[in-house]
């Protein structure tokens, strides 16, 4: 991608560029009202998590659109004052601007941006750290880190900032120069260099040289700063390798000293939070020894000593999001809770308190001193959305209409459709029907099923599946086992069972509809990706009636997945181990949809990218082989771009139109 140049021939007053709310589509778009298609992609607005200032007046949000002649992400950072509603644009020629983090006076506002060429070292590469005056002028660059920038902070003075970056390569000379040769780790069978270990730094604001804080082969993950600035708090992961992230440890760094000390470790951890004092650390971490298996739950540890409080112990849902609330005796926590997504208000002395937000689906909450609260949020009918409330009151008030174009159009109606399944488990899912749905009549019914299997399907906006059921079609995605929909022995349930018990779920939801009488079943196809896509391949090998399929970036074999994946290990912690181990071997290939693929007879699209480390494009080659040879309907589509998903616009919507023009043909 193309980058803007680094600076502006005239400073850029903040005043310049003045956008109201409403500013997000054509108002002869927003006013039309019909059903969606395909090419209304073009219109969804996406939103950054929103950052606060200190006094809880303002935030700092970055909003993106496709640019499909360009076939990039136009990008805005905007400044939204809370009480107005008034918007203005940041910096508009830095398409790149993320990261973006208030100073503690809440005068300056720093950032990361693709950085200049170093005269003194014209090999630095990268984001880099900038700094905007927030009185108007133009934003300096602060960092010159050799690999770029990966995750950043103020320090609490607002002095300093620090920052990870990885170790640069080691440069060989002579002869040697040539050779390419690196270990391998537990990593992608498509990585071409060693992995390099990221390392934390500090540098002035004011200029200097940066000061490295820590050395060796682990990896620095994410920080948080003390709010007396002498301590931080790191996640620590043992190598650089992917499939080493899961089980970390925090440790502690005094900043005065250098020295470092352990607080804990043995699982995995995430998202940690200093209490507004400074004495408690907030983190997430999973529940049981099988990372991702067992819900994520909020802990709090005593930064000198004590004991660690699971404060969230009785909220049985896999948790996502932690915000100190003011006065450092409670916190918000936010999560999954069937087909919603929820925020729970938790003291330390009584029972968590479920938040009413009626249809708002909330994301991260981030709460000032002041008890603003501000996140992105969507709705059943409507796109991403900026929402602020306040500490107690917990009535959430909409601050912008980005998403007007989507939301004023015709959308199907969403239900939460619940039934009793195998197992004893009381299942859920989502059903939309087409916007000129009619009882007592029969239609299409197309499924398309999270991936994860840790995902979850809410009845939250979903512009995908609203345009497939403005086709005409029911559109239908259920929670199977292994969701992290609802509570540790559902999510949990999909060890050593990954795929007969999640297929025996799907098809009771689908029988379900079936029973409805809404249903035509001679046009019901099976869709998804990643997990979806595994889930697709193993219903078709299984159960018969499809009409078509589309199976995108599916796991087939989980041989081949736990070989050459980036978080190869994970499938370990679903089959009982290593494939290379004890009889373990009988049971990857028994749960592995390609050992299946001789009995598929559907109609059956296979889409992936080349450059896929998650799910590595062997699996679908495998897939597109077995059905080819036994003269099943196949056409496999590849993208010649890197990611689990296609990164840009154009790869992206043609994914998605050829998967519903796949679904259609076929019906």
């Amino acid at each position: 991608m193309n980058k803007m140049p680094i600076r502006q021939r005239k400073p850029v007053k903040w005043a310049i560029a003045l956008a109201v709310v409403m500013a997000a589509a054509p108002l002869a778009l927003q006013a039309e009202n019909r059903t969606l298609e395909i090419d209304d992609l073009r219109l969804e607005v996406g939103l950054s998590t929103p950052v606060l200032s200190p006094d809880g007046s303002q935030i700092i949000i970055t909003t993106s659109v496709p640019n499909y002649e360009e076939n990039r992400s136009d990008r805005k950072m905007l400044l939204i004052d809370i009480a107005t509603g008034e918007q203005r644009e940041l910096t508009p020629h830095r398409r790149d601007a993320s990261q973006h983090r208030w100073s503690p006076s809440g005068d300056r506002l720093a950032f990361t941006d693709a950085g200049e060429v170093d005269p003194s070292n014209k090999e630095t590469k990268g984001s880099q750290v900038f700094i905007l005056p927030m009185n108007g002028g133009e934003a300096l660059q602060v960092t010159h880190a050799k690999e770029g920038v990966q995750k950043f902070d103020w320090s609490a003075d607002g002095k300093r900032i620090l920052y990870t970056s990885p170790e640069p390569a080691i440069k060989r000379e002579g002869e040697e120069r040539h050779n390419k040769s690196f270990e391998v780790g537990d990593h992608s069978l498509l990585i071409v260099e060693a992995s390099r270990s990221a390392q934390l730094w500090i540098i002035a604001v004011a200029g200097g040289e940066a000061q490295k804080l820590t050395e060796g082969v682990e990896e620095i993950g994410s920080f948080a700063v003390s709010p007396d600035g002498t301590t931080l708090a790191l996640e620590v992961w043992p190598s650089p390798y992917t499939a080493d992230e899961y089980i970390n440890s925090i440790r502690l760094l005094d900043l005065k000293s250098g020295e470092t000390r352990h607080l804990l470790g043995g699982y995995y951890t995430e998202f940690m939070v200093f209490s507004p004092d400074g004495r408690y650390l907030a983190f997430g971490q999973t529940r049981g020894p099988e990372t991702f298996f067992h819900p994520t739950g909020v802990f709090v540890i005593p930064v000198s000593e004590g004991k660690l409080i699971d404060v969230t112990a009785k909220i049985d849902r896999y948790l996502e999001s932690v915000a100190w609330l003011p006065g450092g005796e409670s916190i918000l926590v936010g999560g999954s809770d069937l087909t919603t997504r929820a925020l729970w208000f938790q003291p330390f002395d009584s029972a968590a308190q479920r938040l009413d937000l009626g249809d708002i689906h909330p994301g991260t909450p981030v709460v000032a001193a002041n008890g603003t609260i501000v996140f992105r949020g969507t709705q059943t009918h409507r796109p991403a959305e900026l929402y602020t409330m306040r500490v107690g009151e917990w009535q959430p008030r909409r601050l912008t209409n980005f998403n007007a174009a989507l939301a004023a159009m015709e959308h199907g109606e969403v239900e939460t459709v619940i039934w009793d399944g195998s197992d004893g488990f009381k299942l859920n899912g989502v059903l939309i029907y087409p916007p000129d749905y009619k009882k007592g009549q029969r239609y299409p019914l197309v499924l398309n099923i999270h991936g994860g299997p840790m995902g979850r399907s809410s009845v939250a906006f979903n512009i995908f599946n609203q345009i497939m059921a403005a086709r005409g079609w029911l559109v239908f995605s259920p929670n199977y086992r292994g969701s992290l929909s609802q509570g540790d022995a559902f999510q949990s349930a999909v060890i050593n069972d990954t795929s007969e018990g999640p297929g025996r779920d799907i098809m009771s939801g689908i029988q379900v509809l079936k029973d409805r009488g809404i249903v035509d079943e001679k046009r019901v196809a099976v869709s998804g990706w990643s997990y979806g896509g595994h889930m697709t391949v193993w219903l078709t090998a299984h159960f018969k009636g499809w009409a078509a399929a589309v199976a995108g970036a599916a796991a087939t074999d989980w041989f081949d997945w736990y070989n050459t994946g980036d978080y190869n290990v994970w499938s370990g912690f679903a089959l009982g181990g290593s494939p290379w181990l004890n009889d373990n071997a009988m049971k990857y290939w028994q749960q592995s949809p390609i050992a299946h693929a001789h009995q598929i007879r559907t109609p059956t699209l296979i889409l992936s990218n080349t450059g896929d480390e998650r799910i590595p494009i062997s699996q679908s080659y495998k897939l597109y082989h077995a059905l080819k040879d036994n003269k099943v309907e196949v056409q496999f589509i590849a993208y010649p771009v890197p990611g689990h998903w296609p990164g840009d616009p154009v790869h992206a919507r043609d994914v998605r139109r050829r998967w519903l023009n796949w679904i259609a043909e076929h019906f």
